[in-house]
C-alpha cells in the first residue's frame, strides 16, 4: 500500500466534478462521449468508465456533491480496476482524493492474506504524494494495532513497535518494567498490570531538538481488558483488544509529527498492562498511593485506564510541558453522549481547545469539546482516600473521569484528553471496521498552526 500514492504525468485520466462542473465538462464533450453517458444512463453522480475507439479504458470521471471531503475517493479506489490513474484536480482536492483512495485501500491482511490489486493514483508533484503517504501510513499504523489481537499486542510489542520508530526518526526509547515500576514509584501502572504474565510497563520516547517547545502525549494502553475482578461480561470483552486504542493513536501521531519534522521536543509517555485475573490481580476496596501522592480507593477494577493514566500524567508534569495532550479509550459514557463516530474532549485551556476544535472542522476529522464540570469532582469522592477510582453515579461517567485525571496534571499545565472509540462500527467511505484514528489529524494539523510557523 506504500506505493498506492505516487507522481507522475502518465496514466489513466480521472476527473473529479460537482453537479455544476460535469454538467460544464458535458458539454465540451465529442458526440461519442455523450452518447455513452446516455446509453449507460450515467446519472450524473459517481463514477463512470469511459471506453476510446477500441474499447479500451481512456477516460474516468468522478461526479460527487461532497467533491472537499477528505473521504472522496474512500470508494473509489475500490470500485476502478488496477491500473495507474492520473488525477485531475486542483491543489485542495488532490490532498483530500490522494487521503481517501491511500485509506480507502487499506487493509488489515497480517492472518488473511488477499492478491487484491489496488489502482493506483498519480498526482501531480512528489511533494503531493510524500504528504498524502505520511497521513495514509499514520492512520493505518493505528487501525493495525487496534485491530492486532492481543496475544499478539502485550506490552512487550507496543514497546516493540514504538522502539522500531525511535530507530527510524532517530529518537530514544526507554522503559521501566515490571517491579522496576515499584522501585521507581509507578505504583498504580504496576498494580494493574501485576496479574498478567505479560510484565507491566512505562514506555518512554524522546525526540527532537531539547531547546524546542515542548509537547508530551500520553497513551492508554490496556491491551486487553478483562475487567479484572470486576470482571466483565463476555459481549463487553469481546472488542477488548482496542483497549490499547489511546496508545495507538499517540504512537500514530507521533510517527506523523517525526516523519513531517515539526519543530517540537516530542515526549510520548505509554502505561502499557493487560488488566487479567489471577491470585495477585488488585481487588475493589483496595486504595493505592499513587505517583503523584493522591489516594486512591479502588471502587471498580474495570475503571483500570484512569488508574494507569494517572501516574504517567504525573510523570509527565516533570518536564513542564509546554503542552500535555492524552488519548485514551476511557469510558462507555463518553459513546453514549456522542456516539461511536465523534470523539469527545476535555481541556484546561480554552483557547487550546478552540483551536483544536477549528483544526478539526478544517480537516474532517471533527472532535467535540466536554466540559471539565468542577462540581463533578465530588462524586469521585472516597470516605477513606483522597479519590474513587469511579463515581458514585453512572451519570456524567465521562466527566468524572476526566476530572480524576485532571487531579494529577499540574494546575500551571495546558492539557487536554481525548476520550476516543478507537473503532468502526460501521463501514464508511474510506474507513472499514475494525480500528480507528480519531482526532490525530485534528491535533496534527493545530500542532503545525502552533508550531512549525
Amino acid at each position: 500500500m506504500s506505493n498506492i500514492i505516487v507522481s507522475g504525468v502518465s496514466g489513466i485520466p480521472l476527473s473529479i466534478f460537482n453537479s455544476e462542473t460535469f454538467s460544464q465538462w458535458r458539454e465540451q464533450q465529442a458526440k461519442s462521449v455523450i452518447n455513452w453517458l446516455t446509453t449507460t444512463q450515467f446519472s450524473g453522480s459517481g463514477v463512470c468508465l469511459i471506453p476510446n475507439t477500441e474499447g479500451e479504458l481512456s477516460e474516468v470521471i468522478f461526479v460527487s456533491n461532497n467533491d472537499d471531503s477528505y473521504w472522496l475517493c474512500g470508494d473509489l479506489v475500490n470500485q476502478l480496476p488496477a491500473g495507474n490513474y492520473q488525477l485531475n484536480a486542483d491543489k485542495k482536492q488532490v490532498k483530500t482524493a490522494a487521503f481517501s483512495w491511500g485509506l480507502g485501500a487499506y487493509q488489515f491482511d497480517r492472518y488473511k492474506k488477499s492478491d487484491k490489486q489496488f489502482p493506483q493514483l498519480v498526482v501531480p508533484t512528489q511533494a503531493q504524494a510524500d504528504e498524502a503517504n505520511k497521513f495514509i501510513r499514520s492512520v493505518s499504523l493505528v487501525r493495525d494495532l487496534v485491530n492486532t489481537p492481543a496475544a499478539d499486542m502485550m506490552p512487550q510489542d507496543l514497546a516493540d513497535t514504538m522502539s522500531a520508530m525511535a530507530t527510524e526518526f532517530g529518537g530514544t526509547l526507554s522503559q521501566i518494567v515490571g517491579d522496576e515500576l515499584l522501585e521507581q514509584n509507578y505504583p498504580t501502572i504496576h498494580m494493574v498490570g501485576r496479574a498478567s504474565e505479560n510484565a507491566p510497563r512505562l514506555i518512554d520516547l524522546t525526540w527532537g531538538d531539547e531547546s524546542a517547545p515542548k509537547v508530551t502525549l500520553v497513551g492508554k494502553g490496556v491491551c486487553f481488558d478483562s475487567g479484572g475482578l470486576d470482571l466483565k461480561p463476555g459481549a463487553g470483552m469481546r472488542l477488548m483488544k482496542k483497549d490499547m486504542g489511546g496508545a495507538a493513536h499517540v504512537i500514530g501521531l507521533a510517527q506523523l509529527i517525526m516523519a513531517n519534522k515539526l519543530p517540537i521536543r516530542l515526549r510520548v509517555l505509554v502505561p502499557a498492562v493487560e488488566n487479567a485475573v489471577s491470585a495477585n490481580a488488585f481487588r475493589p476496596g483496595d486504595v493505592i498511593t499513587t505517583r503523584k501522592g493522591i489516594t486512591v480507593e479502588i471502587d471498580n477494577t474495570d475503571a483500570e485506564g484512569r488508574l494507569v493514566l494517572c501516574d504517567a500524567l504525573a510523570e509527565a508534569n516533570n518536564d513542564k510541558p509546554e503542552l500535555m495532550i492524552d488519548f485514551a479509550t476511557l469510558t462507555g459514557a463518553m459513546r453514549v453522549a456522542l456516539g461511536t463516530e465523534l470523539p469527545g474532549f476535555f481541556s484546561n485551556d480554552d483557547q487550546v481547545a478552540a483551536d483544536i476544535t477549528a483544526s478539526g472542522l478544517s480537516v474532517n476529522d471533527p472532535v467535540w469539546r466536554m466540559p471539565l464540570h468542577k462540581p463533578y469532582i465530588e462524586l469521585t469522592g472516597s470516605d477513606i482516600a483522597d479519590l474513587a477510582n469511579c463515581g458514585k453515579t453512572p451519570f456524567g461517567g465521562a466527566i468524572t473521569a476526566a476530572l480524576y485525571l485532571e487531579a494529577f496534571v499540574d494546575k500551571d499545565i495546558s492539557w487536554s484528553h481525548f476520550d476516543v472509540m478507537a473503532w468502526n462500527n460501521r463501514k464508511l467511505p474510506g474507513r472499514p471496521i475494525g480500528g480507528e484514528a480519531f482526532g490525530i489529524r485534528a491535533v496534527f494539523d493545530y500542532l503545525q498552526n502552533r508550531f512549525d510557523k
